[in-house]
């Protein structure tokens, strides 16, 4: 089969080769045909080493498709239903799942991150973080196919996969943003926009994205956003926008420290600041002990959502279908996986929202 791989922690492009196998699903494990994948900026980010994955790996982690093969004991789901892939699935039983948290189970993602279920010239490869959706099929535990109804589109149940579920949830889970509040936003890419979607849905009265590409600050005001401003104008907009008293939410949705101290100057005494972007593990943040004390500000980290991702998945395709969330105009580009590193490009300039591969 096809797959696209990266063959060195470090490299700029990947290798479309059509000579890849998948393994048979073993017990508890389906084999997914996958139709459509996005690309996101945790791809690019696992490319270059800044989020860790064993090398070679067929990138790519927000998917779907349909189960074409079920492994020994799988009965929850069947080969022809059409699922998401899920990425960090939760195991169901352990106690972050028991409290409704199921996005901080690991039981299961650490295990399938290392445990190659490709082969390329008789050497393993690996899928990043246990899934490589980069590629015409692959092999995962059953827990990581979530079945959607069969009228849903591969590409929009695609995006609901990662981007789309961040976003939003970090929103109405992490934060629990209160309708008639502030928002900021820091970085307008795939995953800003969904949270600005997020915030709209919550009914905050101010919106602000702040993003250093001007050409995205159009796509943040159709989905949301009151204004659209760069860096050096935030101080600017938090002004006009509250009086200098401060958002009363900001959403650091890049991953570097930099900007993380934005976010905090931005909110307001009593204010939430809420870190959606994966950055590296050295990249440190300082705050001295009187500023965290005498402002009460929250600052909150929000992996995957803030929930369980198979409850959440079926909540975003329920707004979806109410008209509220706009899953079809975060797509502004569809590309064939022979093109794989044309929507890379696209990633990197910041031109597109979101690129769809089609598999």
């Amino acid at each position: 089969m096809r797959a696209a791989v990266l063959f060195e922690t470090g490299g700029q492009t990947l290798t479309v080769r059509d000579d890849v196998t998948v393994d048979d699903p073993g017990p508890g494990q389906v084999r997914i045909r996958i139709r459509a994948t996005g690309v996101c900026h945790s791809d690019l980010s696992a490319m270059t080493g800044v989020l860790p994955q064993p090398a070679p790996f067929v990138p790519g982690h927000e998917g779907a498709g349909e189960i074409v093969a079920v492994g020994e004991g799988v009965t929850q789901v069947a080969v022809g239903d059409h699922v998401v892939v899920c990425w960090n699935p939760p195991c169901g039983d352990c106690a972050d799942c028991r409290r409704g948290e199921g996005n901080l189970c690991i039981n299961i993602f650490f295990g399938m991150t290392f445990q190659p279920h490709f082969k390329l010239d008789g050497s393993d490869v690996y899928g990043f973080a246990g899934s490589g959706t980069f590629a015409e099929e692959m092999v995962v535990p059953w827990q990581c196919a979530v079945k959607i109804p069969d009228d849903v589109p591969f590409e929009v149940a695609a995006l609901i996969g990662c981007g789309v579920t961040t976003g939003v949830g970090a929103v109405l889970n992490t934060a629990q943003v209160r309708p008639g509040s502030t928002v900021a936003v820091i970085g307008a890419g795939g995953v800003g926009i969904a949270v600005i979607q997020g915030a709209r849905i919550a009914g905050a009265a101010e919106i602000v994205a702040i993003d250093p590409v001007r050409s995205k600050h159009e796509a943040a005001l159709r989905f949301g956003a009151t204004r659209a401003v760069t860096p050096e104008e935030a101080d600017a907009a938090k002004t006009d926008a509250t009086g200098k008293a401060g958002f009363d939410y900001v959403f650091e949705v890049v991953g570097r420290s930099e900007l993380v101290q934005q976010a905090y100057g931005l909110t307001r005494r009593g204010g939430t600041v809420t870190v959606v972007g994966a950055g590296r593990n050295d990249d440190m943040v300082n705050f001295n002990m009187f500023q965290l004390f005498f402002d009460n500000k929250r600052i909150l980290g929000s992996y995957y959502g803030g929930a369980d991702p198979r409850q959440e998945y079926g909540r975003l395709i329920a707004l979806w279908r109410a008209g509220r969330l706009d899953l079809e105009g975060m797509i502004t580009a569809r590309l064939k996986l022979d093109d794989i590193n044309q929507a890379l490009d696209l990633l990197r300039s910041g031109a597109a929202i979101r690129t769809i591969i089609e598999v």
